[in-house]
């Protein structure tokens, strides 16, 4: 068994795991409070954060640890291989009781992502992918759409950024939808249900490295807005923002953003 395959399953399992301690707290309602404002978090997001971090790095101390709820530090920089974890995407969904939230953990390996899971642990939804390997979605290999024209096309995306009145020609009729899990974004792009996803606002590593390798093993591309790679295990973890499809689409969209300067 290749490395990055056994990367996955340790990823799966653990994940898989830590989905009850999710599911759980969504029965009990779990504690809530703000980080900062409009940043919520919960009693689950750290229980889960904390289940992920022992189990993982147990199997692989040699490993560094990025994580949206654990205290960032610079020696994360010097590991060649990393864990990049988010323990709840999506926690306001989390907190209003919908089933929009995924777990996310990923395994990189010099900036690149190596193995990957989003697990929507209340639909039982597994995506997975390793490097060369392809993706899947429960077992089942999974592929992006092959889409290329944007009318029409299903996309995941904020209204307010497509219909914002800056754009230099207004975006054409399409079958808008939302989801709170950035990840989850992505992983609907990887399986088809959506032919795209577009965040035109910062991005943390955690939020898009699972999400990453799914969607390129799914034959897909993700990209800044204008077309640039996404490093990963940076000094500061973001990217600028984020556009995912299969490859004519994304060129598409990529007419229309890669001009344009965010703010």
């Amino acid at each position: 068994m290749r490395e990055v395959d056994a990367d996955r399953d340790l990823l799966v399992a653990a994940v898989r795991d830590a989905g009850a301690i999710a599911r759980e707290g969504f029965q009990s309602v779990s504690k809530s409070w703000e980080k900062s404002k409009g940043n919520p978090v919960t009693e689950t997001d750290l229980a889960v954060d904390k289940f992920l971090k022992e189990r993982l790095r147990g199997a692989r101390s040699d490993y560094g640890w990025l994580s949206e709820e654990t205290a960032d530090t610079p020696e994360r920089l010097g590991a060649r291989r990393l864990f990049i974890v988010d323990p709840i995407d999506g926690t306001l969904s989390f907190i209003k009781r919908k089933h929009e939230f995924t777990i996310c953990a990923c395994v990189v390996d010099n900036g690149v992502p190596i193995a990957a899971v989003i697990y929507n642990p209340m639909t039982e939804e597994m995506f997975a992918a390793a490097q060369g390997r392809g993706a899947t979605l429960n077992d089942a290999p999974i592929e992006v759409s092959a889409r290329a024209e944007l009318p029409g096309c299903r996309i995941l995306v904020a209204r307010d950024v497509i219909e914002h009145p800056a754009w230099p020609q207004p975006w054409p009729a399409m079958d808008v939808g939302k989801r709170a899990s950035i990840a989850y974004r992505m992983a609907l792009v990887a399986n088809g249900t959506y032919d795209a996803m577009m965040a035109l606002s910062s991005k943390y590593e955690w939020d898009t490295a699972a999400g990453a390798l799914i969607v390129q093993e799914a034959g897909g591309l993700a990209t800044t807005h204008t077309g640039a790679a996404l490093p990963y295990n940076q000094p500061t973890p973001t990217h600028r923002s984020l556009v995912c499809a299969g490859p004519a689409l994304h060129a598409a969209i990529l007419e229309r953003t890669a001009p344009i300067r965010l703010p």
